[in-house]
C-alpha cells in the first residue's frame, strides 16, 4: 500500500503548485505559469533522482524507445492539462476547477474501455455515471447550454489531458526500472520536465518573450512552484509505478477539499450549495470507479 500513502502525500502539493502558478497568471500568462512547474521543477526533480540514485544502486533503467515514446506522450499531454486547469481556475474558480479534473478518471476508463478493450463492471459504470452527472451540475450555466462556461469546458479538457498524462507516466516507469518503482518514477519525470522546459521555454523565448521574462521576475513564487511540483510529480510517478491510475486517482480526490479551503482563504472564493453537492458527488463517482 506504499503507493496510497505516495499518491496522498502528493495532494496537498499539487494545491500549494496550483495555487502559486494561478497567482502568477497575471504576468505571466497561461503559458509562462505552466512553464515553471517544468522548469524550475527540474533542479529539485534531478536532486530527488540523485537521492533514488544513491538508495538503489542495482537499479538499471532501460531508456529504450517503449520509454522515449510514453514519456514524452505524458510530458506533452500535461503541458496541455496544466494551461488549461490554469485557465479554468482564473475563468471557473480555484475549487471549481479542481473538481472538474476529477474527471480523468471517468474519461481514462471509458477510453480504455473504447481504444483497448478494458473490462468495466456493472459498478464501474455507475461509478462513471455518478461522476459525469456531479460534472453536469458543476459545470451547467445558469442561462442554459448556450452558454456553455468556458471555464467549465476548460476544466473538462485538463482531465482529458491528464487521463492521457497519467498513461503515459506510468507505461513509462514500467518501461524504464519495473523492479524500482520510485526510481522509476522519479526518473520519468526528469526526462518529460527536460523535455517539457526545452519545448515550452523555447516556443515562449520565440513567441512570448515578455512572458518569459515574467517567469524569471517572479522568481521567488516560480520556485515555490517548481518545488512543490516536483515533491508531487515524483510521488505521483512513483505511485503509478506501482499501481494503475485508477486507484492512484481515487487517492488523489482528497485535493479536492483541500482546493476548496485553499480557494477560500488565497482567493476569497465561496462555492454554493449546488458547486460543494455536485463537487462531492463528482469524488464519490470516481472512488467507486476506481476501486469497484
Amino acid at each position: 500500500m506504499l503507493w496510497a500513502v505516495l499518491a496522498a502525500a502528493a495532494a496537498p502539493l499539487q494545491v500549494a503548485r496550483n495555487a502559486f502558478q494561478r497567482g502568477m497568471i497575471g504576468e505571466a500568462g497561461p503559458w509562462g505559469a505552466t512553464l515553471v512547474r517544468f522548469l524550475f521543477g527540474l533542479p529539485f526533480s534531478l536532486a530527488l533522482l540523485g537521492i533514488a540514485v544513491l538508495a538503489t544502486p542495482d537499479a538499471r533503467p532501460t531508456p529504450d524507445l517503449r520509454f522515449l515514446v510514453t514519456v514524452g506522450a505524458g510530458g506533452m499531454a500535461q503541458i496541455g492539462a496544466t494551461a488549461c486547469l490554469l485557465l479554468a481556475m482564473e475563468r471557473a474558480g480555484f475549487a471549481v476547477a479542481t473538481f472538474l479534473q476529477q474527471a480523468a478518471l471517468p474519461f481514462g476508463a471509458v477510453l480504455g474501455w473504447i481504444a483497448f478493450g478494458d473490462g468495466m463492471n456493472p459498478l464501474q459504470w455507475l461509478g462513471v455515471g455518478v461522476t459525469t452527472v456531479g460534472l453536469l451540475v458543476l459545470s451547467w450555466p445558469k442561462e442554459g447550454i448556450r452558454t456553455m462556461d468556458s471555464g467549465a469546458l476548460l476544466g473538462l479538457a485538463a482531465a482529458a489531458f491528464f487521463a492521457l498524462s497519467m498513461n503515459g507516466y506510468r507505461q513509462a516507469g514500467l518501461a524504464l526500472e519495473p523492479r524500482h518503482p520510485i526510481f522509476a518514477g522519479i526518473g520519468s519525470v526528469v526526462a518529460a520536465q527536460a523535455l517539457q522546459s526545452v519545448f515550452l521555454g523555447g516556443a515562449l523565448a520565440a513567441l512570448r518573450p515578455a512572458a518569459l521574462r515574467a517567469v524569471f521576475v517572479s522568481w521567488r513564487a516560480s520556485l515555490g512552484a517548481g518545488a512543490c511540483g516536483a515533491g508531487a510529480s515524483a510521488l505521483l510517478a512513483s505511485a503509478l509505478a506501482m499501481s494503475p491510475p485508477g486507484p492512484v486517482r481515487a487517492i488523489s480526490v482528497i485535493e479536492a477539499p483541500i482546493a476548496a479551503l485553499a480557494g477560500r482563504t488565497l482567493f476569497r472564493e465561496r462555492l454554493t450549495p449546488r458547486q460543494l453537492a455536485a463537487g462531492a458527488a463528482t469524488a464519490l463517482g470516481v472512488v467507486v470507479t476506481a476501486l469497484a
